[in-house]
């Protein structure tokens, strides 16, 4: 799959800025996390790898219905690449507002820690939650499942280079770009950073969407999740928020009730 061979054939170029951010600046790793960081991708490439081949037929089979048949051309291209960072603009946001995907996403925000490893926290449920529904409407307008794809690793590749606190802010790119600045906002737990900046190459979508917070120097960002911690394990990593939902629909009366908490937003009890 596109998604699987781009970030793989990336994947010295990311080692290499593993290796030369802990030379610089060890404080920021803990090498238990950065393992279980690195279970995690592999995990998570396996899963997303099964459940994409799986439905492919599916992309295919929805592409014949496509409004348009577009070529690739640079301007397509160009145009793929606007529209599905528009898209993931969406699924962050739904990423964090509504539990049903917080399932998946809660993941790569339970950690304390902050460098390129952090990148790699990813989990094995984005497939199953519906990660790829967001992608559908590039197939039905024309673009092919196989770029769509493409362009959807070539994102998250950029995305890797946010994770760190290595780099500061980058005068005009910021205006434009989510940078490492924007990215260290939207992992925070603090209270005036949280559920912000859910950008993924462009900051322009925060800010039109009125989720965009600029960084304040008089506060020190903390990392991590509001509410209970997973046990420092990929297993629990994984799946300790589906106990916290299965809990909580337990506890829950009635069928609205359920639904709500389903697709409500994400509350610790």
């Amino acid at each position: 799959m596109p998604v699987e061979l781009i970030l793989l054939g990336l994947s010295p170029v990311f080692l290499l800025c593993v290796f030369v951010e802990f030379k610089k600046a060890r404080q920021f790793y803990n090498v238990k996390d950065s393992v279980n960081n690195a279970l995690l991708a592999l995990l998570h490439q396996g899963s997303d790898a099964l459940v994409l081949l799986l439905l492919m037929p599916l992309f295919l089979w929805l592409h014949q219905f496509s409004l348009f048949n577009i070529e690739l051309t640079a301007l397509s291209l160009f145009a793929g690449f606007i529209l599905q960072d528009f898209l993931y603009y969406w699924f962050h946001r739904a990423s964090h507002n509504i539990h049903w995907f917080w399932l998946a996403h809660v993941v790569h925000h339970s950690s304390t820690k902050m460098n390129f490893t952090t990148a790699f926290r990813q989990s094995i449920l984005y497939p199953f939650v519906g990660m790829w529904l967001f992608w559908v409407p590039m197939i039905l307008i024309g673009f092919t499942p196989s770029l769509v794809f493409a362009i959807v690793a070539i994102n998250l590749a950029y995305q890797f280079f946010v994770h760190t606190q290595t780099i500061g802010h980058l005068g005009w790119v910021e205006h434009i770009f989510n940078t490492p600045t924007h990215h260290r906002i939207h992992h925070a737990t603090n209270a005036p950073y949280i559920d912000k900046n859910y950008g993924g190459v462009l900051i322009i979508w925060d800010k039109l969407f009125g989720t965009f917070v600029r960084e304040d120097k008089t506060i020190t960002i903390k990392y991590g999740i509001v509410g209970k911690m997973p046990k420092d394990n990929p297993l629990s990593a994984n799946l300790s928020q589906l106990g916290v939902l299965v809990d909580q629909l337990q506890q829950d009366k009635g069928l609205k009730a359920k639904l709500k908490r389903l697709f409500g937003y994400p509350v610790e009890n």
